[in-house]
């Protein structure tokens, strides 16, 4: 099959439905080895897309198979407030209740498809409605090959959502392209996903719809802990430092936590716990990047001691501090600090 270019179609084009800015993406499409990875492809060179001013509310809609469900993960993970298969008539009223309107910061994220009859005139209704209530929105609609949709399917052994009873996946996309036609001419942002894999589109929705860096967009979470008291289960990574010098022992200390002054001097500007930071640190500059690369929403490290009082906490808040220096969005807290012996 040759290059799909995802270009727009002469059909005449419903002036209400006209966005003022408008961004189409597309790339060629050179098929690849099939991936199960979610059903998207391989990917190929992609242009970048300019970021724009984040809006009330982004409706997603497209062919069914193009990555609708992947985009909606990506808005969650952006902090959107999401609802799947939401009938464009109750935009209006779903904004008010998220709260949009209230000017709390609030953003929301729907998807709209063809199991919502009637989807152009709604959404050209549901748009005009949110923007007399000065709601800004973005149409972003999803696009791919026929030839990779039917491939989708294939591989995932699913039936087209909006098939009919006798109707082949085949005869599906090509009815469901038609009936979506407008639609797309009247988008804000098109994207092709005929060569994306789920990251590569992922990557793509948050650039154009987040001001953040790529890095920033992963939310660490750092945590002390105590083996006393359980490993924890949902850590990616996990230090155990009960090979440095326990503040423990030291009757002055015994009582405090790492979160006081003496404790937190005491493990760290020790020369033991100094080079331990130190490759610490040189291993975090190694695994980092290749998290924010493989685009890992959330990641959990976990640093432990005897207790979770003393020197996991003292570390644990040394960890943080390093990775908000490094320009990740960290947030920290001590999992078994309400059981530290207390004088």
């Amino acid at each position: 099959m040759g290059a799909w270019q995802g270009v727009m179609r002469g059909v005449a084009r419903d002036p209400k439905f006209e966005a003022s800015a408008r961004e189409v993406i597309v790339a060629d499409h050179t098929p690849s080895a099939s991936s199960e990875d979610k059903g998207l492809e391989n990917p190929q060179a992609t242009p970048t897309a300019a970021p724009v001013e984040t809006p009330d509310v982004v409706i997603i809609t497209g062919m069914s198979g193009a990555g609708r469900t992947e985009a909606m993960h990506t808005f969650e993970d952006l902090g959107y407030y999401v609802i799947d298969n939401l009938p464009p008539s109750m935009l209006l009223q779903l904004a008010r209740i998220v709260g949009i309107d209230t000017g709390v910061g609030r953003h929301l994220a729907v998807v709209c498809d063809l199991r919502s009859q009637g989807l152009f005139d709604e959404l050209k209704d549901g748009i005009q409605e949110l923007h007399d209530h000065e709601i800004s929105t973005k149409l972003i609609f999803l696009d791919a090959s026929d030839e990779v949709l039917r491939r989708r399917y294939a591989l995932s052994r699913r039936r087209n959502p909006i098939a009919m009873e006798g109707e082949s996946n085949v005869e599906a996309i090509a009815r469901e392209r038609h009936q979506l036609e407008n639609v797309r001419h009247g988008a804000d942002v098109t994207i092709d996903t005929s060569s994306l894999r789920p990251i590569e589109l992922r990557r793509r929705l948050q650039g154009i719809f987040s001001e953040l860096e790529e890095q920033q967009l992963m939310d660490v979470r750092v945590f002390s802990f105590g083996f006393k008291y359980g490993m924890p289960q949902e850590a990616d990574l996990m230090i155990d430092v009960r090979f440095l010098p326990n503040p423990y022992w030291d009757p002055q200390m015994r009582t405090l936590t790492g979160e006081d002054e003496k404790v937190r001097d005491f493990v760290l500007e020790h020369a033991q716990t100094k080079a331990f930071f130190s490759a610490w640190t040189h291993l975090l500059d190694a695994v980092m990047p290749g998290y924010v690369a493989e685009g890992k929403s959330s990641l959990s490290i976990a640093v432990g001691c005897s207790g979770g009082q003393h020197r996991s906490v003292a570390l644990a808040a040394a960890t943080a501090r390093y990775l908000e220096d490094e320009g990740y969005r960290v947030s920290l807290f001590h999992r078994d600090l309400p059981r530290a012996q207390r004088g």
